[in-house]
């Protein structure tokens, strides 16, 4: 299981971000039951901005009940496995689906998606496990439902070589699969 972003400055600022943070929660407990890896992402960027390191607003969220057994894997680009030990992680442990969730839906959630598959890896992107910002888009008009859900529907019929893609509600997600 991915959970990108999930940062403590960050989850104030998304479309039902406290709401998220639970259902995310819900969905690595269930996943740690199940015996499968809870990988979590955390972008960072140079000192003084407002991703550096030291910053206590990119610490992972609390909200999250993240576990000591839980990885972290810092990034500094929208696409979580740029640059990060991330796609060594999942082959050492085997893995071949990714269950998708975090922020935002529109940037680093869609990168991971996408390079996830290119990385040969299917994906279950949890239909209502990410989120935009608060505002939507409001550069095309879009509030944050319609974030989400465009971009559920595109990453669910996009031709992406390698991996394939399935949009699942946190409700029908199933690790034992």
């Amino acid at each position: 299981m991915l959970i990108v972003d999930m940062q403590e400055m960050l989850v104030p600022l998304v479309w039902r971000g406290e709401e998220l943070a639970a259902r995310i929660a819900t969905l690595a407990r269930q996943a740690r039951e199940q015996g499968v890896p809870v990988i979590a992402l955390r972008q960072i960027g140079a000192s003084g901005t407002d991703f550096d390191p030291a910053s206590p607003g990119t610490r992972l969220s609390p909200l999250l009940g993240l576990q000591p057994a839980d990885l972290v894997v810092e990034k500094t680009a929208t696409d979580s496995f740029y640059r990060t030990g991330l796609a060594a992680l999942l082959v050492e442990r085997g893995v071949d689906t990714v269950v998708l969730t975090g922020l935002a839906t529109d940037y680093c959630v869609d990168a991971t998606a996408r390079s996830a598959q290119s990385h040969g890896l299917d994906v279950v992107l949890v239909a209502d496990g990410h989120a935009p910002s608060a505002d939507g888009d409001p550069t095309t008009g879009l509030t944050a439902g319609q974030v989400v859900a465009r971009h559920n529907l595109i990453l669910s019929t996009a031709i992406h070589p390698g991996g394939r893609l399935r949009v699942v509600p946190a409700a029908e997600v199933d690790f034992t699969a």
